[in-house]
């Protein structure tokens, strides 16, 4: 009997050796990772399922061992190296903290200049963060929302834009539910973020933002060119004053004193309450605007009280 329990003992050992030695195999196994990694709050099996969707070679057998090293941290991970073990890799999941980097997109900015200052903060490429943003943001500009990001440093280009686009794209997804019931992509951006991008730039305050709103719709409604110059700030011309020279040498489509309708995409990034202007103008007959010199603008309905605006702001 006691010769029995013995051969069951060391057969059981020999089970648990061959198991510690199958686990030592397979965390000792190289694993890719990028030097940081972003992970999201939720259960240990939907952070490991959304590790594999971003190509980490992992499985359901990790979401166990991991539930033995500890809990993993949620947000920026300072992995360290590109290529380490699977154990090691495992672990700093629970363990590493990225240190992080502030950076703000301020509504009404363009990609372009944003971009330069992050790749100047960050120490990144410029040419990298772009062409990477042309590859994934699914259009040029104003996909990316104003707000202050918490930027691990270390990121490379292609995970940064990852992270900006992605993230905003579900903000906008988010804000188009819940005042349409829907998500219609190309409309979204092609007519609401547009028009927003161009009250972004033109109005004085936030107060105004439904009155040049207001003014957009009412000069497309009548087929009117909206001659703004705000529509011409985009790119690296986000700050550069209109002057009559600019306006007769610019031959884009951004051009809306040469051309009628809508710039072909946004002109900026946009904030929320751009955003709501652009979907809830307010109702007035005004076509007309100029600034007051008072950090806000006279409107009109007819082009003569417009000259008449005019003339008394240059008194």
């Amino acid at each position: 009997m006691a010769i029995k329990k013995l051969n069951i003992i060391l057969f059981i050992a020999e089970i648990v050796l061959v198991i510690i030695t199958v686990l030592v195999y397979y965390l000792a196994n190289p694993i890719n990772s990028s030097k940081v990694v972003y992970i999201p709050k939720g259960p240990i099996n939907k952070i490991i399922s959304y590790l594999e969707d971003k190509s980490f070679s992992l499985s359901g057998i990790d979401s166990y061992i991991v539930r033995f090293i500890g809990k993993p941290q949620s947000g920026w991970i300072d992995i360290g190296q590109k290529k380490l073990s699977r154990g090691d890799f495992l672990y700093k999941l629970t363990t590493a903290k990225a240190p992080l980097i502030e950076i703000t997109l301020i509504p009404g900015e363009t990609t372009t200049l944003f971009l330069k200052e992050v790749a100047e903060k960050l120490g990144l490429s410029y040419e990298k963060l772009k062409n990477e943003f042309f590859i994934q943001s699914p259009f040029k500009e104003g996909v990316i929302l104003p707000e202050t990001y918490h930027i691990p440093k270390g990121i490379d280009e292609k995970h940064l834009i990852y992270y900006l686009v992605n993230n905003s794209l579900k903000r906008h997804k988010e804000i188009a539910n819940k005042i349409f019931g829907r998500y219609e992509q190309d409309k979204w951006f092609g007519k609401y973020i547009t028009i927003a991008s161009i009250i972004q730039k033109e109005a004085a305050n936030e107060k105004e933002m439904p009155l040049i709103s207001s003014v957009i719709y009412n000069r497309l409604k009548k087929g009117m060119p909206l001659q703004m110059d705000g529509a011409l700030n985009y790119g690296d011309y986000s700050h550069t004053k209109i002057t009559r020279k600019r306006i007769q040498s610019d031959l884009t489509r951004f051009n809306t004193y040469k051309f009628k309708g809508l710039p072909p995409y946004p002109v900026c990034n946009v904030s929320l309450s751009a955003i709501k202007a652009a979907v809830f103008p307010a109702k007035t007959e005004y076509l007309y605007f100029v600034k007051s010199g008072k950090k806000r603008h006279k409107f009109s309905k007819t082009y003569k009280n417009h000259i008449n605006n005019i003339k008394s702001v240059k008194k």
